[in-house]
């Protein structure tokens, strides 16, 4: 293939017109999808490259919650961080610089999700996706923060329970794979509030009844808080509970004044003067029995 067949992959235009109704052809969409695709794969192994230049300081930034643990339970526990197989350590930098670049470059190819969706959405829509895309990534890194500021006590105990007696060999791929979920799950806890609010827009949920559940939902809440953390301590799932209450009640809060808003403007246009029609549930075109004498 030539090089202006590659950089033709890499490129959205259509080939056919796009019509007055603003549609498109399926095999331009497809190829629109292609391009995108390529473009968020190749600056992904780009990333990927530079990030094996960093390897070290991206092991120390994993490492750090690992040795404060450890540093803790110095006289108590034993404990050494391990790589087992030949291959392990390569597979450990492979993986770790993998993940460091899928973050890097998660505002790229996220941009890429949302120029392929966008077209299709209404103004309306298209406000609401740009307030969360405003959102979540704020609040997707302070989940992260917070996971990694909890991380090392909860490793704390889970080491613990080996006691003075053994040594505790942690591996270290291990170590990393529990180290990822732990902050995807603080990350995705924190956008929990954003989705409901969106469920509020779309009209599924009100916050009238957000608040007649509220008792429900913070019990929920500290259940899911005291499941997804993996220490048994209660100070890692009060540090995941108390946040994500917090912004449920915010999202309540936020939800009531959508509610608000969307009541007003549903009589918007009628004259204060003016009778409403009162019309039969069951029959339209029947006036409705209050309006019939006994």
């Amino acid at each position: 293939m030539s090089l202006t067949g590659v950089v033709g992959l890499f490129r959205a235009t259509p080939q056919n017109p796009v019509g007055a109704d603003g549609q498109m052809a399926l095999a331009d969409h497809l190829r629109e999808l292609r391009a995108r695709l390529l473009r968020a794969v190749a600056v992904l192994v780009v990333a990927l490259i530079v990030a094996l230049f960093f390897y070290d300081q991206l092991l120390d930034l994993v490492y750090h919650p690992y040795g404060i643990a450890q540093r803790q339970l110095q006289g108590k526990v034993d404990t050494i961080a391990t790589i087992n197989g030949a291959g392990g350590p390569l597979l450990l930098q492979l993986k770790l610089c993998g993940v460091a670049a899928l973050v890097a470059t998660s505002p790229y190819w996220l941009y890429q999700i949302w120029a392929f969706v966008v077209p299709g959405l209404h103004p309306n829509e298209k406000r609401v996706t740009r307030t969360f895309a405003a959102v979540a990534g704020p609040l997707f890194l302070c989940g992260v923060a917070v996971g990694y500021y909890v991380l090392p006590k909860g490793l704390q105990v889970l080491l613990s329970f080996a006691g003075p007696k053994l040594k505790s060999l942690v591996d270290f791929g291990e170590y990393f794979s529990f180290f990822s979920r732990m902050l995807l799950v603080f990350g995705v806890s924190f956008e929990i509030p954003v989705f409901v609010v969106l469920l509020n827009l779309a009209g599924v949920v009100s916050g009238r009844s957000l608040s007649r559940h509220r008792p429900w939902i913070i019990l929920g809440t500290f259940v899911f808080a005291a499941v997804a953390t993996p220490s048994t301590d209660p100070f890692s799932m009060l540090m995941l509970a108390v946040p994500m209450t917090l912004l449920f009640l915010i999202s309540e809060v936020v939800a009531r004044v959508v509610d608000r808003r969307r009541g007003r403007t549903s009589y918007e246009g009628l004259d204060d003067e003016q009778a409403s029609p009162i019309e039969d549930p069951v029959d339209p075109v029947r006036p409705s029995r209050l309006d019939e004498e006994d």
